[in-house]
């Protein structure tokens, strides 16, 4: 057993890696079977020599994300854990804090990852960008914000939402309603970003304008589509 101490600079920041109710905390603790206290303006560290040194570095670069404005939850806590726990604990600098997007209810979002990073760079530096990963790992979302961001800032002048219906095939035109009602449970991904991005009555606007549209893949054949944003949702099942 061996014990290491950190200054305490600001203590919000402290307070902020820490977590309501020392959520945080307990999730380094509990992960890697250390012990942290906060006493006399400094953190403790008690634990097996490895362990140890591991929550040094981990409680450091959540404390260098907590300078800059980041507030912490669970999953940065996890995701600099699992930095550090493969040795690449020098790439928490490299985690931006750059804002994507602002949300209808003032939510900043940014990418949280190295692989978030990476896919909101490549967007904004290509027109084209195939985005590839496990399901869950913010692809549609950050799109989303990628596309409403652009918007705002009057890069395009349209939204154009898409996915192959892959349930329904082609046999939509079988189902009751409108075009509207038959896609719109296969649509359901995309609007949820959509709102939250937005807010339910901006984005009516934008759709009874004409400046977003969401639509299934095979209603998009023909189409000139010039001056938008387009997102191309489970492109993988396309063929």
């Amino acid at each position: 057993m061996i014990e290491r101490t950190l200054p305490i600079d600001r203590m919000e920041n402290v307070i902020n890696v820490f977590g309501s109710f020392d959520q945080n905390l307990r999730i380094i603790e509990n992960e890697l079977g250390v012990r942290v206290t906060d006493r006399d303006d400094q953190l403790r560290i008690s634990g097996e020599p490895e362990d140890v040194m591991t929550a040094e570095k981990a409680i450091n670069g959540l404390l260098q994300l907590a300078s800059r404005g980041e507030a912490i939850d669970a999953q940065n806590v996890r995701y600099i854990l699992k930095l550090v726990s493969e040795g690449r604990e020098a790439k928490i600098s490299e985690l931006s804090g750059d804002v994507v997007c602002i949300t209808a209810k003032g939510k900043p979002i940014k990418a949280k990852t190295l692989g978030q990073k990476a896919y909101v760079d490549a967007m904004n530096a290509n027109t084209i960008t195939l985005g590839i990963g496990p399901a869950g790992t913010g692809k549609t979302y950050l799109a989303v914000a990628e596309a409403v961001a652009a918007f705002r800032s009057e890069k395009v002048n349209r939204i154009i939402l898409t996915r192959p219906a892959v349930e329904a095939g082609e046999r939509l035109g079988f189902l009751p309603g409108d075009l509207q009602s038959k896609v719109d449970p296969y649509l359901r991904p995309l609007y949820d970003a959509l709102f939250e991005m937005l807010g339910p009555e901006t984005y009516n606007k934008y759709l009874e304008r004409g400046n977003i549209e969401v639509a299934p893949l095979a209603y998009m054949r023909g189409r000139t589509l010039d001056d938008s944003f387009i997102i191309l949702d489970e492109a993988q099942n396309t063929s």
